[in-house]
């Protein structure tokens, strides 16, 4: 297994929180990691008080130092600690739906990838972490990766989304919210995890970036209550969004209805009689770079609505009203206001067609 290198970490300077707070003047993208120094303190521009304690998702958690050996389970969380400049205190990453942001890729490159999808308890005790974190709690359910209460055995706290959690109980593990995930869930997220490292300034940064950028791609969007639909996989049982989830909320930031949004999961598999009964105006395609399911990628959904008897013949195929979106872009992290973003670009592209 490759192991990341460590560097020498010498106090940081007042330029280098000037550089920081500068990343927020700029509107740089959620993309982009948070401008610091390499050699910056990990706790220079930190307020963390050890042992901190976090209450996450029903569990109590207790962080005696900031990391220095982190796993993250899932895309969303590793592209958080890599924005947040964190690439020499992770040894691991798993669970990818597509490639890296971009501006992460040199980044992500000191990281070792465990799995491309759940790495087994085997493989994760192998990496040694001091911390794992989650964007989805399947990871930390019983036939999972490894529970909390394991972790907790060994001494190593654990984190999930807050994304992913209602009521104490995981989303992504069975339980149904009570309200619809939203943004701030997501800044509760990048806020914690820069604390658990002594970087909240870092953080602070990267909450303001994403705040703009939305603000930015949302300003004069207004799709008048037009239905769309979110397709995420799956040509023989379309996995499409409910209301409570991500995409229900991308929707609701540019002025759509979510077709499906009367179901109650984030996430459902429906038969496509029933897509067709929707008739939305609007389809949002996932374009997942893997192979894991029949309809995986753009072109072979692109392939399937055109060539099956069902969905040929609706409008919004025949018009190819089509909105591209990376999976990471319909899941609850960061890279929502990437999807905000394309939705924006679509709709100047279009507008004189709705």
């Amino acid at each position: 297994m490759r192991t990341t290198p460590r560097r020498a970490l010498p106090g940081a300077t007042s330029a280098a929180l000037a550089a920081l707070l500068a990343v927020v003047l700029t509107g740089c993208g959620a993309s982009e990691p948070v401008d610091v120094e390499p050699t910056a303190a990990a706790g220079a521009e930190g307020r963390t008080e050890y042992p901190l304690v976090l209450e996450n998702c029903g569990q109590q958690v207790t962080v005696e130092a900031p990391p220095q050996r982190a796993v993250s389970l899932d895309q969303g969380s590793t592209e958080i600690l890599l924005s947040l400049g964190l690439e020499d205190r992770v040894v691991g990453t798993a669970s990818w739906t597509d490639p890296v942001l971009e501006p992460l890729a040199a980044a992500n490159e000191q990281v070792p990838r465990l799995a491309d999808n759940a790495p087994s308890y085997e493989v994760l005790v192998g990496a040694e972490p001091d911390f794992v974190s989650a964007s989805f709690g399947r990871h930390f359910a019983q036939g999972g990766v490894v529970t909390r209460e394991r972790l907790a055995e060994t001494g190593t706290p654990s984190y999930l989304s807050p994304t992913d959690c209602d009521a104490g109980t995981s989303i992504n593990a069975g339980g149904v919210r009570s309200r619809p995930v939203t943004a701030d869930d997501v800044y509760r997220e990048v806020r914690e995890l820069a604390e658990v490292f002594d970087v909240s300034s870092r953080g602070e940064a990267l909450v303001a970036q994403l705040q703009q950028r939305a603000a930015a791609a949302t300003d004069g969007v207004d799709l008048g209550g037009r239905t769309v639909a979110f397709w995420f996989a799956d040509t023989t049982a379309p996995y499409v969004a409910g209301g409570p989830g991500a995409p229900g909320f991308l929707a609701q930031q540019t002025g759509m209805v979510n077709a499906f949004g009367d179901l109650p999961q984030d996430w459902s598999a429906v038969g496509w009689e029933s897509v067709v009964a929707a008739d939305p105006d609007v389809l949002v395609l996932g374009d997942l770079q893997r192979d894991r399911f029949p309809g995986d990628r753009l072109d072979a959904k692109e392939a399937f609505l055109a060539g099956d008897p069902l969905t040929q013949g609706m409008d919004v195929v025949q018009h190819q009203r089509y909105v591209v979106l990376h999976g990471a872009e319909m899941n609850p992290s960061i890279r929502f206001v990437d999807g905000l973003e394309k939705i924006r670009a679509w709709y100047d592209a279009n507008r004189d067609q709705l």
